[in-house]
Order: C-alpha cells, then structure tokens, then sequence
C-alpha cells in the first residue's frame, strides 16, 4: 500500500513548549507513543500502531517530519519516488534544531515536547504509566523520555542517531549525560526494561552502539539482534526497519518473534489491571 489515509485513527493538535503539531490517536487504553522513522508516518508505521492498539493500547502517534500517510512507494515510479520521498523527509529533519543528529552527549530539543505529550496521553488516558517506540532518527527518544517516571516502557528500533560517522558516535546515543544519569538510576532500581531492535548487519545502527547502551543501562537493556537474512527481502531499505518496513508478519519469523518481544513489554508493563 503506497498511501494510508489514516482514517481511523482520531487527529489532533497538539501544543506545548512552543511547538504545535498533529497527534493522531487509535484504540483505548494506556498510552504508547510510537515515534515514526524518516520518512514519516508511513502506512507501516501506521500498521505498527494499529497492533499497539489491538492489545488494549491507545496508540499515539505525533507528526515529526514528511508528509503523513505517504508510503515509500508512492508515485508513478517506485524507485524514484522512494528517494524523494526520504530525501524530503531527511534533508529538513538534519537541518532542524529540533534534532540532534551529529553532536554526542545531547539531547534532541524536541524530546522536551515528546514528554510533555507523553504526560498529557497520561493524564487522558490513565493506567500505571506510557510506553514509547522510536524508530531509526526517532530510536534514542524514547530513551531520553525515560527521565520522567511516567515512561515505562522504551523501545528503541535500529536508533540512528548521532550519526556513526566516527567510533564515539558509533558507540553513543541522542541523549545528554544528565538525562542518561536519571535513566541509569531508573535501570538500577528496576523501573525499567528497555528493548533495543537492530540487523546485524545494519550500519547506520552499528553493533557499538548496542554494547555501549548495554555497559550503560546493564541488565535492563534488552537487546534483539536479527540475523540480515530475516529482514522482508521486498523492503527499499535492506537490514534496517526491524517493526514496520523490513517485517515478515508471519508466524516463526524472527522479526515477528521482536514484534511479539515489544507488544509483550506493552502488555506486562502498561496492561496490568
């Protein structure tokens, strides 16, 4: 499917620290912010979002960049489309000062508006506290929403972010070392479990940065390392987007067996009633 137009999910505005920007929101129940990756909501990312709700989540999923709905494979060309498509998603993202992408030992600004939504699904939603899902340029978010004690549940798929363009980026992640700080003491109390995604063979994600988070974050950090090999073989973007574009839905897939990993976070940390 080329396009998604998300139809069934509720939109909204969403304005706090300065920013406005639509929120769309699917389902009942705790909320899970699902961060999409470049080049925006796309309808896998969508689909993603659909299964957080079909578990009893309510799915909320802020506009960060692109054009909402658009599929990697919209337009008359599919090849051509695809690059534009990412490249307009891609080049305004790097130029934002809403987003980290180069320096290490830094926060995105626009995390701070992240938390701010997070908290107010909270307040709207209930249940014991918010997962999050941040994807590729979005992955390291939902670890640095994890200072506020209302986020239970991180999940951080093939995090991009800084760019590992030298060996101290590739083992770093987007987050500033006081942030890094708070969600340390949260991991050593046991407050949380934070799963990582990535392909073996994925670059743009590279293994220092997982075994950098694990000497950071110790046994809460849960990593899921997927052999190439399993990635959909049809997706633009080989051995990358572990939940939405490079997923076989199919039973006994290890790439459904990650999804099945994250919805059952959801479910053990959000769904305890």
């Amino acid at each position: 499917m080329s396009t998604d137009t998300l139809a069934d999910f509720e939109q909204i505005e969403f304005s706090a620290h300065g920013r406005t920007a639509p929120v769309y929101r699917l389902g009942s129940g705790p909320a899970v912010v699902v961060m999409s990756e470049i080049p925006g909501i796309t309808p896998a990312v969508a689909d993603f979002a659909r299964r957080v709700a079909a578990i009893g989540c309510t799915a909320v999923v802020p506009h960060l960049f692109g054009t909402d709905g658009k599929g990697l494979s919209a337009g008359a060309i599919p090849v051509l489309s695809q690059v534009s498509t990412l490249a307009r998603a891609i080049v305004p993202a790097c130029i934002s000062r809403e987003f980290t992408v180069l320096a290490t030992g830094r926060t995105s600004p626009i995390v701070t508006w992240l938390r701010a939504l997070a908290a107010a699904e909270h307040d709207r939603c209930g249940g014991p506290g918010v997962g999050a899902v941040g994807m590729c340029f979005t992955g390291g978010f939902a670890l640095a929403m994890a200072t506020d004690d209302r986020l239970l549940a991180p999940v951080l798929s093939q995090p991009s972010l800084p760019f590992p363009i030298t060996a101290s980026r590739r083992a770093a992640i987007d987050i500033s070392p006081d942030d890094l700080a708070k969600v340390k003491t949260r991991c050593a109390a046991g407050d949380l479990t934070v799963i990582g995604l990535r392909f073996a063979g994925d670059n743009t994600c590279p293994p220092q940065r997982f075994a950098w988070l694990s000497e950071q974050l110790g046994d809460a950090f849960v990593a899921v390392e997927l052999p190439d090999s399993s990635a959909n073989p049809d997706s633009f973007i080989p051995n990358h987007s572990v939940l939405t574009e490079c997923l076989v839905d199919e039973p006994g897939q290890p790439t459904r067996a990650a999804l099945d990993d994250v919805l059952e976070l959801f479910r053990s940390r959000l769904l305890t009633d």
